[in-house]
């Protein structure tokens, strides 16, 4: 065909066509023309496209990316089970195999080792009103009061962070971000609306974990840290004390504590997160926070040894 006639049938320009056709033998694709009267563009004779132009290295990151999990909770696991298998099918011989060998030996679990992630029965539906443009209206429970608020949203995105699913949606003037957990009751409407052109997800996203973060800690605290405090915290504290302690942290002393400065966001959270630790770490300042976890150590104390007939019954069993 020629170029005009492929323009004519794609309804495109011609110079569009030039353009493509310049990018598709770029690609590798083995399409060539020929000039004059009875000329145009052809393909080379029983060339198929079946993913050849994928290197292996991309083939095995298509199976690399691949979540089952999220899928599923998302109510698409049966649909990316069905694109590997028609992707698998398609692929080389020589692809197909490295790619089952990266699907052996590589597994992705984007759960906490502490939580299971998110069960949310709205889920599923706040995806597909995303995906469609359709408004919602959500019953949502919120940390301050009133907690249980109504929410008329534009959802633009879901994003799962931590095992955790966050909706991002505009709610009047404003573009913030919800807990998906946090919904209690969903209603997608009859009403759609348009999805602003420069949205950027990723950008929004950068934006949003900066400002949490920034409000997140609130003060500091200085603690010692034994050296299985130190081997503890990596599992159990946040990255940001974790870090805190590697660029901060002095000694060790003679017995092996490291002193150090860490952030922390509120005195009942740092009660309880350095309660993690017990005896393997010891707060030096603030003293109100000294304070509590001196009184709590009292009232362990308290509880644990004014009954010693029990601790004698359970070694006896």
């Amino acid at each position: 065909m020629t170029a005009r006639q492929l323009a004519g049938t794609l309804e495109v320009s011609v110079r569009t066509i030039y353009r493509d056709v310049e990018s598709l033998q770029a690609a590798g694709v083995p399409l060539f023309g020929d000039a004059g009267p009875a000329g145009g563009y052809q393909l080379l004779e029983g060339y198929r496209a079946r993913l050849t132009g994928l290197s292996s290295e991309e083939a095995e990151a298509l199976f690399l990316a691949g979540m089952p999990g999220p899928a599923a909770e998302l109510g698409l696991g049966a649909v990316v089970a069905a694109a590997q298998l028609k992707l698998q099918a398609a692929l080389p011989a020589e692809l197909r195999e490295r790619a089952r060998r990266i699907q052996e030996r590589f597994h992705l679990d984007a759960h906490g080792w502490y939580h299971d992630g998110d069960r949310s029965p709205h889920l599923a539906a706040i995806a597909d009103a995303v995906w469609n443009q359709r408004r919602i209206e959500v019953r949502y429970r919120r940390w301050t009061e009133p907690t249980d608020v109504t929410r008329f949203l534009d959802p633009y995105a879901v994003v799962l962070k931590g095992g955790k699913w966050y909706l991002v949606a505009r709610g009047g003037e404003q573009i913030r971000t919800y807990r998906v957990h946090q919904v209690l009751g969903l209603k997608v409407l009859d009403e759609s609306f348009e999805r602003p052109a420069g949205f950027d997800l990723p950008a929004y996203w950068r934006s949003f974990l900066n400002d949490f973060r920034s409000r997140l800690y609130q003060g500091e605290a200085t603690v010692r840290l034994s050296p299985a405090g130190r081997r503890r915290m990596r599992e159990l504290m946040s990255s940001a004390v974790v870090e805190a302690v590697e660029r901060t942290g002095t000694g060790p002393d003679e017995d092996g504590w490291v002193t150090a400065v860490v952030p922390i966001e509120s005195l009942d959270h740092a009660q309880m997160e350095f309660m993690k630790l017990g005896a393997a770490v010891e707060v030096l300042e603030p003293y109100e926070l000294r304070e509590r976890l001196e009184a709590t150590a009292r009232e362990l104390a308290t509880l644990y040894l004014a009954r010693p007939e029990v601790a004698v019954a359970a070694g006896r069993r």
